[in-house]
């Protein structure tokens, strides 16, 4: 999508607003004992309350209200009887839709006491995607996100996954431009646009480089198994800088 009026940032304000009241309210219930169902059940509620429509279940039929992914689970993660335990790393992703606008966040946290490197992990992992977002502005490469976030997770140590990409977003979950990287490539051409739409998603690890599948239909695994992170904020490329719409209220 690409914004041409102030009606339609509005829109995808509203719609970020609800995705990201209902990723804070899921992380404020993080805890030892909850299950990952009771999390969906909290995001569920925020969304109705909003007239949010969630959009994984609606646009592909995933079954449950947001993803909800467990240490060696790091995408798409099917909420479910799971309980959290001290010292889990879990990773809230939540995307919906409202008056024919959608809006896409995620973001990861440690169920509390955890290892010092899993915090540090988390918030670097933040810090990565905000590096990625500090590199769009129309008219510049869209391959600057991925460098951007490369040189961080270079310069502290860390690895990407390489098979899990940024997108296009605004009236469908997922739109050109498909498939950003958020690691260096070369390959990259195009060029950011004045009002894109997208999201900014670094997978960030201690190891992996890549997703794979598991035995369900939807959850995706750290390949080679290790910590990963993932924090996504759907913007929009203005010329006085990136306006990040999934904000709570």
């Amino acid at each position: 999508m690409t914004v041409t009026n102030e009606d339609e940032l509005d829109g995808l304000k509203a719609i970020g607003r609800a995705v990201a009241d209902a990723i804070a309210a899921m992380a404020t219930a993080v805890r030892p004992g909850i299950t990952t169902a009771e999390l969906d059940e909290i995001a569920g509620r925020v969304l109705d309350e909003a007239g949010a429509i969630p959009a994984p279940k609606a646009s592909y039929g995933f079954p449950g209200i947001a993803c909800i992914s467990v240490n060696e689970e790091i995408a798409h993660g099917i909420p479910g009887d799971r309980v959290l335990k001290a010292g889990d790393l879990i990773n809230l992703d939540v995307s919906a839709s409202k008056d024919g606008f959608f809006a896409d966040s995620g973001a990861s946290f440690g169920v509390s006491p955890i290892p010092t490197r899993l915090d540090k992990l988390c918030r670097d992992g933040r810090r990565a995607m905000w590096a990625g977002i500090g590199a769009v502005a129309p008219g510049k490469p869209l391959a600057g996100v991925g460098r951007a976030v490369g040189a961080f997770a270079r310069k502290n140590g860390y690895t990407l996954v390489r098979n899990l990409g940024s997108h296009g977003v605004g009236r469908a979950l997922h739109e050109e431009p498909s498939d950003i990287a958020t690691w260096p490539d070369p390959r990259e051409r195009r060029v950011i646009t004045d009002g894109l739409v997208f999201t900014v998603e670094p997978f960030l690890s201690l190891g992996a480089e890549w997703a794979e599948d598991g035995d369900d239909d939807w959850t995706l695994y750290s390949e080679p198994r290790a910590p990963t992170v993932q924090f996504e904020h759907t913007i929009v490329a203005t010329r006085n800088g990136p306006v990040v719409v999934t904000l709570p209220s």
